[in-house]
């Protein structure tokens, strides 16, 4: 598949949330602290990526997470308001590398690389419809 819709870099998208208790790693498990949880983190920076790619993309195309790398450097409390930032440093074919971090109004909370690749969403479903299990009918 061809890339025809333009991704210039430094392109930035951005997505927030205000911390509530279900985002916190007690809440989900990954962790005993009522702070917001790492994987929510890391969903808001794909979120700010998805969110610059958006007025992008050709009709068909979407993108899809294929790699993240980040750290989360601190702590924020339930009633914060996030805010993470994807900017795009690098485009390979249909592979696009972002640059993401996350900030809570007093600290940088998280930082690190998105990957995302641009797929044809047809052919992208019609891959995946391939691969579910037909229900086991009894004979």
């Amino acid at each position: 598949m061809s890339v025809t819709a333009p991704f210039p870099i430094g392109l930035t998208g951005e997505a927030c949330v205000t911390v509530v208790s279900e985002l916190t790693a007690a809440h989900l498990g990954s962790g005993a602290v009522a702070v917001f949880a790492t994987p929510e983190m890391v969903r808001l920076m794909e979120h700010a990526a998805v969110n610059g790619l958006e007025p992008h993309l050709a009709p068909g195309q979407q993108s899809v997470g294929t790699s993240v790398d980040v750290r989360h450097l601190a702590a924020t409390p339930v009633g914060a308001t996030v805010t993470a930032r994807a900017e795009l440093v690098s485009v390979e074919g249909r592979r696009l590398l972002f640059k993401v971090s996350a900030h809570d109004g007093i600290d940088l909370i998280g930082e690190g690389l998105h990957e995302r690749a641009v797929i044809d969403l047809a052919k992208f479903e019609a891959r995946v419809a391939a691969k579910r299990v037909p229900p086991n009918i009894p004979g």
